[in-house]
């Protein structure tokens, strides 16, 4: 059996994975783009994805979606250029700078937080209420752990 056709049929966690993330990221960029947010990419996820509503630093932006603190501050360039975002004084250490979604910003943080809420309802009543609990938690165990593990 070719390695093409195994993995099709016994996929491993790697392609399962990447099969949900690109599954979840065509529909909630899609939809995106069709409520008006056109010019967003899957990439810019890696700080949408964790940007407070009070904003965040770059730092933490970076620790929490697990990118190099380089590829989060381009993608802080991208999205200050579309207005999504845009950098403030930190009140609590001047040094430092605020990553602060823009009134564009927090309506797509809105509408992508609603997409989600769907696509999940979607899931839940695929699989069942409680199975789609349980695999979220197992999943959430499994990403736990192997980010630990790096």
């Amino acid at each position: 059996m070719r390695r093409s056709e195994r993995k099709q049929q016994d996929p491993d966690l790697g392609v399962l994975a990447g099969r949900l993330l690109f599954s979840v990221q065509g529909e909630l960029f899609a939809t995106l783009a069709e409520q008006g947010h056109a010019g967003l990419r899957p990439q810019h996820g890696a700080v949408l994805a964790h940007l407070d509503v009070e904003g965040s630093r770059a730092t933490d932006l970076a620790r929490h979606s697990g990118q190099h603190k380089q590829v989060v501050g381009k993608l802080i360039d991208e999205l200050e250029t579309l207005g999504y975002v845009e950098r403030r004084p930190d009140p609590s250490d001047r040094r430092a700078k605020l990553i602060v979604p823009t009134v564009r910003g927090l309506d797509q943080m809105e509408r992508s937080d609603a997409i989600v809420a769907a696509i999940e309802e979607r899931a839940a009543a695929t699989v069942g209420v409680a199975a789609y609990a349980s695999f979220k938690a197992l999943l959430g165990q499994v990403a736990a752990a192997s980010s630990s593990l790096r």
